[in-house]
């Protein structure tokens, strides 16, 4: 009996700290909100039009259910399932002096397949508070982390589930297979710190694995594992210094990669009113972090690495003699011109080998054109693999991410060649995902899906390629009669 009455004081201890924990971190949220909110209002006027207001990024301004879609080619009747993808699509009025395209209301797009035909499109907002004041809807269930709700980054599906991500502090969002937001979802109430917009699922586990930091919190970050079931079942602080913006990790079978590099938080911008607060502090050590996947955050093996900048990482593997591969597309900074959007002058496709036992990494070109959105056949997630494509940008030094290249690029990194499918003038392709054939299909044995902007008559195309012959002309082209702004990550949902 004693023993269960001390065990009910130490859960009851517990929620009571979580609690006053969230209350604490709402009431300070909100005054720096309050300051910012205040400084916005007076941000110099800009000397040029926000690019991620106009053009290409041109917002859409209603949501649309189409049924009938034009098709090119022939739709592989394997392909039974949803792709979905995410982006900013602020709505109403925006102040272009504070709109930072990482920041704008998030909006899915999809596309459903079934039986070799496109049963539907549809594009709707994910209900944060402010979308559904503005809709006039009434607000969408769920907890929020402080004033933080809106997810605009990735969508994924786990556990029978679709979910709406983003990084920094707010929660994930749950929607129905048609795309409505159904809820504000810490994963039923098992998540209490921040999240992340890139888990990676261990295929052996069916666990995701992720690395998340809060805007609002510098000195540490947290491995989050969400087990199959679709619970967190790990929350691991791991010390930090000066608040890094860690956008993508990844996984190998022993360790989480955690990318502690010199991006971070500035509480001098926030304070001034920039809703993205974050900065290039090239005085800050740049390293990687191997964090034992199950074991404490302590154990940590820390390699220092060479000032960049990572986005995102393709995959991720142990070698048999310990060494630890990971291929990413490295930026030479970031956020150091530009208060509206990315704004590295150059990114190459590179691996990184780690050592850990000198904690070293060393750092090898593989494709020096610029490029992001790295992706792989991601059964192989940890395991050692051979392909991975990735999209192009121009050629030139470009600022805030320019969309302005019409190529998608494959990377044999056995061979350490690389094959280039080009779109077309005006077509701009954003990120393709891998779908194998079957199951059991061998690596690069599938399709490459993913939106093309066409830019000659503003419309759309989902494009699905054949990922072995990654030349030839798509397999199928699904047309969409209006333009679809660019956005970030997306992925194939199938039908189980």
């Amino acid at each position: 009996m004693f023993g269960l009455a001390r065990w009910r004081a130490v859960e009851t201890q517990g929620i009571v700290r979580k609690t006053v924990e969230r209350i604490i971190h709402t009431v300070v949220a909100k005054g720096m909100d309050k300051v910012a909110t205040f400084n916005r209002r007076r941000l110099p006027a800009l000397e040029r039009p926000n690019p991620f207001l106009n053009g290409i990024h041109t917002p859409m301004s209603s949501e649309k259910t189409l049924y009938s879609l034009r098709v090119e080619g022939e739709i592989p009747a394997s392909l039974n399932g949803r792709y979905l993808r995410i982006g900013p699509n602020p709505i109403g009025h925006t102040d272009p002096r504070s709109h930072h395209w990482f920041l704008g209301d998030g909006m899915t797009h999809g596309i459903k397949l079934e039986g070799g035909k496109a049963a539907w499109y549809r594009n709707r907002w994910v209900r944060s508070t402010a979308v559904s004041k503005a809709l006039n809807e009434a607000p969408i269930p769920g907890p929020r982390r402080g004033t933080a709700d809106n997810a605009n980054t990735n969508i994924i599906g786990h556990a029978g589930r679709t979910y709406a991500l983003v990084e920094a502090g707010a929660w994930p969002v749950e929607l129905n297979d048609e795309l409505e937001t159904i809820a504000h979802n810490p994963f039923d109430g098992t998540l209490d710190v921040s999240f992340s917009a890139h888990p990676h699922l261990d295929r052996d586990t069916r666990e995701l694995h992720t690395v998340c930091y809060d805007a609002s919190v510098k000195h540490k970050v947290w491995h989050v594992v969400v087990d199959s079931a679709g619970k967190v079942i790990r929350q691991e602080a791991i010390p930090v210094e000066g608040g890094p913006t860690i956008h993508d990790c990844q996984i190998t079978q022993k360790y989480v990669l955690v990318f502690d590099l010199p991006a971070t938080v500035s509480m001098k911008k926030m304070l001034a009113g920039y809703p993205l607060p974050f900065e290039w502090n090239p005085s800050r050590p740049a390293r990687v972090g191997l964090c034992p996947r199950a074991g404490s955050a302590a154990d940590t093996i820390w390699c220092d690495v060479d000032p960049c900048y990572v986005f995102h990482t393709a995959n991720a593997y142990e070698t048999e003699d310990g060494e630890v591969i990971v291929d990413v597309v490295a930026h030479d900074s970031m956020y150091a011109r530009s208060n509206m959007g990315p704004d590295s002058k150059r990114s190459c496709f590179e691996r990184w080998t780690i050592d850990p036992t000198i904690k070293q990494v060393v750092r090898k070109v593989i494709h020096d054109q610029n490029q992001e959105f790295p992706r792989y056949d991601e059964r192989l997630s940890g395991k050692a693999y051979r392909y991975a494509y990735s999209v192009g940008l121009p050629s030139e030094d470009y600022n805030e991410l320019s969309i302005g290249a019409t190529t998608l690029y494959k990377h044999d990194l056995a061979q350490s060649t690389t094959e280039t499918h080009d779109f077309g003038i005006n077509r701009y392709p954003g990120e393709f995902v891998f779908v194998a054939r079957t199951d059991d299909a061998k690596e690069d044995e599938g399709w490459l899906v993913g939106f093309v902007v066409d830019l000659n008559d503003e419309h759309s195309e989902l494009v699905i390629l054949n990922a072995e012959k990654f030349t030839d002309h798509p397999t199928a082209r699904i047309h969409i009669p209006h333009r679809i702004p660019p956005g970030f990550h997306g992925n194939w949902i199938p039908v189980i």
